[in-house]
C-alpha cells in the first residue's frame, strides 16, 4: 500500500483510501466540484474531482472506503490529488487498522497496567466504582480501548483515550508519592475517570466528531453522570467521597474559561489539573516533533495550545 507520507508531486497513484470527508463546491465558472479529504493511518490528503459527473466517478459518500486513481500535483505548497477514477470499495478489499491513526503502544499492554493500578486502590467504596466500569462492564471496556481522546489537540487516535488516562492516572499516582497531603486513592481514581465522558462526547472512528450530547453537554459533564450513576449503584457508596471525586472530574479543565463549571477546591482536584495538562501538552509536542526529522532545529510555528512558537532543542 502506498501511504499519504510517503506520496511524492508527479506520482500517479491507484490505491485504496479512507474519504473522511466530500463536499460539493463551484469554480469562479459556476462549474461544480468536489473537494475530498483522503486518509490513511499516515495522515491526510487534500484531493479534487474536478468532472463529478464523467465516466470512472462512481457514487460515494464521505467515510466510504474508495478506490481512487489520480495524479498527485502541488498547490500553495502542499500535495493534492487530481482524481480521475474513484469507486466505493466492499468490506474485505482494505484493512480497517491502515486507515486510523493508532496509538504507537500496545493496546492490551496499556489496558493491562491501567487495571493493575485499579488494583493499587486501597479505599473499598473507590476501588469498586473502577471495577465496575474497567473490569466488569466488558462493553465499556472494549470502548474503552478503542476511543480516542479528542478530536483533534492530542491523543485524537484509537487507543488515545486509554493512552492518556494510563498517563494521568499514574502522574497523579506519583504526585500522591511526593506530596503526602494528598489523598492518594481520591486522585488516582479521578485520573481514571476524568475523561471517561469522551465515550459519548466524541463518537467512534473513521468519524471521530462530537456528538449531539458532546456539543450540548461537553464530556466533563457526561462523565460526571456516568461517575454518579454507577455510584448509585454500589451499596453504601459515602456520600461525602462521592461529591469530592464528582468534583475533581467536574474541575479538572481547572479554569471556567477551559470548560470546567468548578475551579479546583480540593488539592486533589488541583493535582489532576497539573496531571491531565502535562500529559496533553507534552502529547501535543510529540505529536509536532513526529513529522520532523531529529535534525530539524528549526521553529515550527505558533501552537494554539501550547501558546507558544516552538523548536526541538539541541542547538549549539
Amino acid at each position: 500500500m502506498r501511504y499519504i507520507e510517503s506520496l511524492r508531486e508527479g506520482e500517479r497513484i491507484n490505491e485504496i483510501y479512507l474519504c473522511k470527508s466530500k463536499q460539493t463546491a463551484m469554480t469562479k465558472a459556476g462549474k461544480p466540484y468536489d473537494n475530498l479529504v483522503l486518509q490513511d493511518k499516515t495522515g491526510t490528503l487534500d484531493a479534487k474531482i474536478w468532472d463529478p459527473g464523467s465516466v470512472g466517478i462512481d457514487d460515494f459518500d464521505g467515510l466510504d472506503y474508495i478506490a481512487v486513481m489520480g495524479d498527485i500535483t502541488s498547490f500553495q505548497g502542499n500535495l493534492q490529488m487530481n482524481v480521475k477514477r474513484v469507486r466505493k470499495v466492499s468490506e474485505g478489499e482494505y484493512d480497517p487498522k491502515d486507515y486510523l491513526p493508532v496509538s504507537s503502544r500496545d493496546v492490551e499492554e496499556m489496558y493491562a497496567e491501567l487495571t493493575k493500578l485499579i488494583g493499587s486502590v486501597n479505599q473499598p467504596h473507590l476501588r469498586r466504582l473502577l471495577e465496575s466500569f474497567f473490569v466488569d462492564d466488558k462493553d465499556f471496556a472494549k470502548r474503552f480501548k478503542f476511543h480516542s481522546a479528542a478530536k483533534s489537540v492530542h491523543h485524537g487516535f484509537v487507543g488515545g483515550l486509554l493512552e492518556h488516562t494510563l498517563s494521568v492516572a499514574k502522574h497523579c499516582s506519583y504526585f500522591a508519592s511526593v506530596y503526602p497531603i494528598l489523598n492518594r486513592d481520591l486522585l488516582v481514581t479521578a485520573g481514571i475517570c476524568h475523561d471517561i465522558g469522551k465515550l459519548e462526547e466524541l463518537s467512534t472512528f473513521p468519524e471521530n466528531d462530537y456528538t449531539d450530547a458532546g456539543q450540548l453537554l461537553g464530556h466533563i459533564i457526561i462523565g460526571t453522570e456516568m461517575v454518579g450513576e454507577r455510584i448509585r449503584t454500589i451499596p453504601g457508596f459515602p456520600k461525602g467521597l462521592a461529591n469530592e471525586l464528582k468534583h475533581c472530574i467536574l474541575a479538572h479543565h481547572g479554569e471556567l474559561e477551559y470548560g470546567s463549571p468548578k475551579k479546583p477546591a480540593l488539592a486533589e482536584a488541583l493535582a489532576l489539573t497539573f496531571a491531565d495538562n502535562v500529559d496533553a501538552k507534552m502529547e501535543s509536542i510529540r505529536e509536532i516533533f513526529a513529522n520532523v526529522p531529529e535534525n530539524n532545529l528549526e521553529w515550527q510555528g505558533y501552537n494554539r495550545l501550547l501558546e507558544s512558537n516552538i523548536r526541538r532543542s539541541g542547538r549549539e
